[in-house]
């Protein structure tokens, strides 16, 4: 049979459906891991974190379920911007009031709360619903060096990207 025979030949068998896999909570088990976030760029180093708080990275991801593992940014006020987005960066919030919205840019944000800077970023990657939120519950970040999560004994998150020098 040709190669041109074969594509139109089509064989009267019924077609397998794939079945969704759904993992038992029992199939599930968590791991903690802990990021340096000094010198790194943000985006990148929020789809690494968002990567590992859905489950992407494992053999029993399931879109609709919480798989994934616990993260912990350490040193988040070091966290890294390219090119002049440190100047140029704004984030917007809203009271829900008329003429409620605020707006602060990225070094004023650094120089008080630098832990949102890193949670912003990593929530604009996670599904927006409620699985998103339970997902966001596992990521623990820190403005400093120090964490109180030793007791989970993390491993290190290896990030392969190039730190941005300033």
């Amino acid at each position: 049979m040709h190669a041109v025979e074969r594509l139109l030949h089509v064989e009267e068998t019924p077609m397998r459906l794939q079945k969704t896999f759904t993992p038992r909570p029992g199939d599930i088990d968590r791991e903690w891991f802990v990021v340096d976030a000094a010198g790194l760029p943000l985006g990148r180093l929020a789809t690494e974190v968002a990567t590992r708080l859905r489950g992407k990275h494992k053999p029993t991801f399931a879109p609709h379920m919480d798989v994934g593992d616990y993260v912990i940014v350490v040193n988040a006020e070091k966290v890294a911007l390219t090119g002049a987005k440190a100047d140029q960066k704004r984030y917007f919030r809203h009271s829900g009031y008329p003429g409620g919205l605020t707006e602060t840019d990225f070094e004023r944000l650094r120089s008080t709360h630098p832990e949102r800077i890193v949670e912003r970023a990593v929530r604009g990657m996670l599904p927006k619903n409620r699985l998103g939120r339970a997902t966001l519950k596992k990521l623990k970040v820190y403005a400093g060096p120090d964490h109180p999560h030793a007791a989970q004994s993390p491993k290190p998150l290896p990030i392969d990207v190039r730190k941005v020098v300033s």
